[in-house]
C-alpha cells in the first residue's frame, strides 16, 4: 500500500526549507562582506583572517557528526535540530559585533560554522526521503533558496555598511559592520522560531527512529562504499576551490580595487545570482540524465572560468567572469549530494548528508588558511590558480568515479 504523503508533501516542505535555508545564507554570505572591514578594524594579517575561516570550517565539518547521528536517530525532531542551527548562527553574529577580540571572534565564527552545517543534514535528509524519486530536483530547490540568500546577503550587507544614496529620496551614511553584525542576528532567531512553528511534521515520513548501535551497523556500510567516499571527497574539492576564492575575492576588491562595501557585495552577490535559475535546471537535467554529466560539465567550466580570471580583473569583464562562474560554483553541489543519496539505504538520509558536509570540510578546512599565505605572497593572480587547479582535480576525480543515478 503507498504511504500516505503527511501535510507538508507536495512543493509546502520544500519551498518552506528553502526560504528557510535562504534566511541562513544571508547570514552566512554576510561575513564574506564584513570580513574585509573586520581584517582591517583588526589590523589581521592574510594569514591570521584565513585562520578565522579556517576555524569555521573546522567547526562546520565537526557540527555535522551531530547533526548525522541526530537527524537519523530522532527524526521527528527536525524541527528543532533546524531552529538550534538558526540560534548558534544568531549567538555568533551578536558576539561577533559586541567583543572586538581576536579570540572571541573565533569563537563567533565557529558557532556561526557550527549552525550553518547543522542546518544541512536534518533539511537535505528529510528532503531526500521525502522525496526519493525527485532528489535531485527537492536538494536543488533548497540550494536554490542559499543561492537566493547568498545574492541579496550581500546587497543588503554593503549597503548597512557603506550607505546607501538613491536620488536624494533614500539616503544614510551606514552603521558599521559592528552594527550589523548584531542585526544579523535577528532573522535568524525569528526563522527559527518559524520553522518550529510550521514545520513540526518534517520528519514525518520516518518509520520509526534507529537505536545507536542501528545507526553505528548502518554508518559503517556507508564508510566501506568506495564510490560514497569518492563523492564525499569530490565534495570537498569543489568546496575549497569555492571557499579558496571566494574568501579573497572580497579582499582583493576592498584592498586592490578600494570598492566600497556595498560594491563589493554586489560583485560577490553575481556569484549566486546565476545560480538562481541554474540550480534547479541542472537538478531536474541530473534526474533525467543522471549526475556525472551534469557535475563533469559544471566542474569542467568551473575551472576555465576560474583561470580566466588571471586576465579578466576589473571592470566589465570581470563582473560577467562572476555571473558565468556562479552559474556553476555552487549550483553543482546538490548534484554531488543527490549521488550520495541515490546509494545510501532508506533511513539513513540525515547521515549521507552529513557525510558529505563532513568531507567538504575536511578537505576544505585548511583552504583559507593556504589561501591567505598564497594571497599574500601572490596576489589574487595566485588565488586564481590555485583555485582552478583544484576544480581540475574535481574533473578528473569525476570522471574516474562510476556514478550511476539510481531509478
Amino acid at each position: 500500500m503507498k504511504k500516505k504523503e503527511s501535510n507538508n508533501t507536495g512543493i509546502g516542505l520544500v519551498l518552506g526549507l528553502s526560504l528557510g535555508h535562504g534566511v541562513k545564507h544571508v547570514g552566512q554570505s554576510a561575513l564574506s562582506v564584513i570580513g574585509p572591514f573586520l581584517k582591517v578594524s583588526l589590523n589581521l594579517s592574510d594569514v591570521a583572517y584565513g585562520a578565522i575561516f579556517s576555524a569555521s570550517n573546522v567547526s562546520s565539518g565537526l557540527s555535522n557528526i551531530p547533526a548525522g547521528i541526530f537527524s537519523d536517530m530522532y527524526r521527528k525532531k527536525i524541527a528543532w535540530f533546524l531552529a538550534i542551527a538558526m540560534l548558534s548562527i544568531a549567538i555568533g553574529y551578536f558576539l561577533l559585533g559586541t567583543i572586538k577580540t581576536y579570540p572571541i571572534i573565533i569563537l563567533a565564527v565557529v558557532l556561526m560554522g557550527f549552525g550553518q552545517s547543522f542546518w544541512h543534514a536534518p533539511a537535505f535528509g528529510t528532503l531526500a526521503a521525502r522525496y526519493p524519486n525527485k532528489k535531485g530536483f527537492a536538494l536543488s530547490m533548497h540550494l536554490t533558496g542559499a543561492q537566493i540568500g547568498n545574492t541579496i546577503g550581500p546587497l543588503i550587507v554593503g549597503g548597512l555598511i557603506s550607505g546607501i544614496v538613491i536620488r536624494s529620496i533614500i539616503s544614510f551614511e551606514g552603521f558599521g559592520w559592528e552594527k550589523v553584525s548584531v542585526f544579523m542576528a535577528i532573522p535568524m532567531i525569528i526563522t527559527g522560531l518559524l520553522v518550529l512553528v510550521l514545520f513540526k511534521s518534517a520528519g514525518s515520513e520516518s518509520k520509526g527512529n534507529w537505536s545507536f548501535d542501528e545507526y553505528k551497523t548502518r554508518s559503517k556500510g556507508l564508510l566501506k562504499d568506495k564510490i560514497i567516499l569518492g563523492l564525499i571527497l569530490l565534495g570537498g574539492i569543489r568546496a575549497s576551490a569555492h571557499t579558496s576564492f571566494l574568501l579573497f575575492l572580497g579582499v582583493y576588491l576592498k584592498e586592490v580595487l578600494n570598492y566600497s562595501a556595498f560594491i563589493i557585495g554586489f560583485h560577490i552577490a553575481l556569484i549566486t545570482a546565476a545560480g538562481i535559475i541554474s540550480t534547479p535546471i541542472m537538478g531536474m537535467l541530473s534526474d533525467k540524465y543522471g549526475r556525472k554529466p551534469i557535475i563533469m560539465i559544471a566542474m569542467t567550466l568551473m575551472s576555465i572560468f576560474l583561470f580566466l580570471f588571471l586576465i579578466f580583473k576589473t571592470g566589465i569583464g570581470l563582473i560577467v567572469l562572476i555571473s558565468l562562474l556562479g552559474m556553476f560554483f555552487f549550483s553543482v553541489m546538490p548534484i554531488i549530494t543527490a549521488a550520495t543519496m541515490d546509494r545510501v539505504p532508506e533511513g539513513s538520509e540525515g547521515s549521507g548528508t552529513a557525510l558529505n558536509f563532513i568531507g567538504m570540510s575536511v578537505v576544505g578546512f585548511m583552504s583559507p588558511l593556504f589561501a591567505g599565505f598564497i594571497y599574500k605572497i601572490y596576489g589574487f593572480d595566485g588565488i586564481s590558480i590555485i583555485s582552478g587547479t583544484i576544480a581540475v582535480f574535481g574533473v578528473v576525480l569525476c570522471g574516474l568515479l562510476p556514478i550511476k543515478r539510481v531509478v
